[in-house]
């Protein structure tokens, strides 16, 4: 099994890369949060529907051996004696162990709910716990209609994050800039700066650069790759891959550079319903009224997921934490000999990092406004 933070990255990225065919604005989703909600629905699954999730957590190669597997034997296997778990218990264990440090960032729990009596209570009371959980920034996740008596499974996911950098930016330095959407669109940002020493690396074939921007204690960090042209994003992408952006982002690859970094104040909000993306993905039986088999959690029942919409907010903002006291170094205008040039000013990938194990919390494409 790939570690969490391989995993996180390549379905990170495929994710992206699925959701930018239908979204033409900004994406923001969060890959261990997904990742942690398809391991919940994989306890519950046997037969095909487990090996289909089962691959999201195993490379290439590491499927190719556990399918003959599968052809012997059921990938749960109910013994008298209680249960052996066969390829799916690393997976667990893993999750478990991840879970242990990212519990601050995520809450997970099982809400029994009475969709055939009362369906719209039953969505008012999913919305007002989506609320609740995301500091009242995602309402109404579930509108009029959308849950109806037979209802029977679905799959929330959350995800509510501001960061506090570890150095922050002066609010008097920011400015109102533009920020080109394409060659001849522009919108009025306002322009967040500092002039700081950062994680930095040029990708001379891409024409692209990567800066890492810690948050305090230095325990996440927040990644932006930004093309050196206005419309460079989108003639890149197709050369990015997970692994790619594993070794660029790696310590021996950045190296500590003075930089002049130019970062717009963003909030984004999204919401998706990805089941239609992770069955295009090869998950489709979990979502399929006569495929998905769900008798790890109740047999017999003809169980399968309706919806699994997945929301998300960020705030990119100036606030600091106690560590900007100590800083010390004022900010400049002009480009200092030496310095390099992050000018955030048209579209960019950005991604969030748990760097103890590598694991994207977060990815995102900032494209409007």
């Amino acid at each position: 099994m790939d570690s969490l933070g391989a995993v996180s990255t390549r379905l990170g990225f495929d994710l992206f890369k699925e959701l930018k065919k239908t979204n033409d604005g900004n994406i923001f989703f969060s890959p261990v949060g997904i990742l942690t909600a398809i391991g919940m629905l994989l306890l519950g699954t046997r037969g095909a529907t487990a090996s289909q999730l089962e691959e999201v957590f195993h490379s290439e190669k590491d499927m190719k051996s556990s399918r003959i597997k599968a052809e012997e034997k059921e990938v749960v296997r109910i013994k008298a004696e209680g249960k052996e778990i066969e390829n799916t218990e690393a997976v667990h264990q893993q999750l478990q162990k991840y879970l242990d440090y990212v519990e601050k960032y995520y809450h997970a729990s099982l809400e029994p709910v009475d969709f055939v009596n009362e369906a719209d209570e039953s969505r008012k009371k999913i919305n007002s716990w989506v609320e609740s959980k995301t500091n009242e920034k995602i309402k109404d996740l579930f509108p009029d209609g959308s849950i109806s008596s037979s209802t029977k499974l679905v799959l929330v996911n959350t995800v509510y994050f501001k960061g506090q950098w570890d150095r922050e930016f002066k609010k008097e330095n920011t400015k109102e800039e533009k920020f080109w959407m394409n060659k001849s669109t522009s919108k009025s940002v306002q322009m967040m700066t500092q002039s700081h020493s950062f994680s930095f690396t040029f990708l001379e074939d891409l024409q692209a650069k990567i800066l890492g921007i810690p948050y305090k204690n230095n325990d996440l960090s927040m990644f932006v790759l930004l093309p050196n042209d206005i419309d460079g994003l989108e003639k890149i992408i197709d050369k990015i891959s997970p692994e790619k952006l594993v070794e660029w982002t790696s310590p021996g690859h950045m190296e500590e550079r003075r930089v002049n970094l130019h970062l717009p104040r963003f909030e984004v909000e999204d919401s998706y319903d990805l089941e239609a993306v992770l069955a295009a993905m090869g998950m489709g039986d979990a979502f399929s009224e006569h495929k998905a088999d769900y008798s790890g959690m109740s047999s017999g029942s003809g169980l399968h997921a309706q919806k699994f919409l997945h929301s998300s907010f960020v705030a990119v903002t100036e606030e600091g934490t106690e560590a900007a006291a100590a800083t010390g170094i004022g900010f400049t205008v002009t480009s200092a000999p030496g310095h390099e040039n992050v000018h955030c000013n048209h579209p960019f990938l950005f991604f969030i990092r748990h760097n103890e194990s590598n694991s994207i919390l977060f990815f995102g494409r900032f494209s409007s406004p």
